[in-house]
């Protein structure tokens, strides 16, 4: 088998991987991502049992029971850069044989929700309302760099989402990708509404947002609130879910995130005091992950 060198996989004095200080023995095959690194000790406080906390810098595990399920609890900072990193590391604490440095034999698959915030699109999902990611429309352009992007994007979406945004070719060309059915059927119970997600690569400009600095595209959320490809209609942004569900496929896993609105950009509201509701997500996930 080919050996990965040591610059490909760096692995920390420890044996653990080098961003999330964990080792295999560490890690649950469920798995609940979270921003904020202090919301992992809202999630945890939950578990009946703990069994391990890492913590390196925006990256804290804590892995523990929850109803005789055995859960780990991450949180990844913002980004789809951060998700790369979580991502190809979570796989190869399951995946890869890290003494001898060789993919194991027989692959392992997880579950991963991720729980976070967006903002609404539509006027129909004020603040509060739950989202889950049935496709993402990544603005990131992490995808692009995998071999096998082509045979899990929808290109169709993309060539339409490109036509109806009148999409200007000097910025990075989204795609399109589908979260786990499967998984998302069992996690969303109807509570939830079922959405396409845009994952950018900045909250500020890249979401529409103006503070000092002129847009590219001043139409750019109107265009995005009108969109309609068959029964799809764009439902909220946020900055994780199109590599989480990308990535996720490419490798096997099992992927989809939920997100609570806590801002409507149509109705120009915000709910910065959504901590408490945010549980009642993080109970279903636990319930059902």
């Amino acid at each position: 088998m080919k050996r990965i060198a040591e610059s490909e996989l760096i692995l920390n004095a420890d044996g653990s991987v080098f961003h999330l200080h964990i080792k295999p023995d560490h890690l649950a095959d469920k798995i609940i991502l979270v921003g904020d690194p202090a919301r992992v000790a809202n999630v945890a406080k939950y578990f009946d049992r703990v069994e391990h906390n890492a913590s390196n810098r925006e990256f804290h595990t804590t892995t523990g029971i929850y109803k005789n399920k055995r859960i780990t609890v991450l949180s990844t900072g913002i980004g789809c850069d951060n998700i790369d990193i979580v991502m190809n590391e979570l796989d190869a604490l399951k995946n890869i044989d890290l003494q001898n440095r060789t993919e194991n034999p027989a692959h392992k698959s997880l579950d991963i929700v991720r729980i976070g915030t967006c903002g609404g699109i539509q006027p129909e999902n004020p603040t509060g309302t739950f989202i889950i990611s049935r496709k993402s429309i990544g603005f990131d352009g992490l995808l692009h760099f995998y071999a096998g992007y082509a045979q899990i994007a929808d290109k169709e979406f993309e060539k339409e989402f490109n036509r109806q945004m009148q999409w200007d070719n000097t910025i990075c060309r989204p795609y399109v990708v589908s979260a786990d059915n499967e998984l998302c059927n069992r996690i969303n119970k109807g509570e939830m509404v079922d959405g396409v997600t845009i994952a950018c690569g900045g909250f500020y400009g890249p979401q529409g947002r103006v503070l000092r600095l002129p847009l590219s595209d001043p139409d750019q959320n109107q265009k995005i609130q009108r969109f309609r490809y068959k029964n799809w209609r764009i439902t909220n942004f946020e900055m994780e879910s199109s590599a989480l569900a990308g990535l996720a496929s490419l490798l096997g896993h099992k992927a989809t995130t939920c997100c609570m609105v806590v801002a409507n950009r149509n109705a120009k509201k915000a709910d910065t005091n959504y901590k408490d509701k945010l549980d009642r997500l993080i109970h279903i996930v636990l319930e059902r992950i």
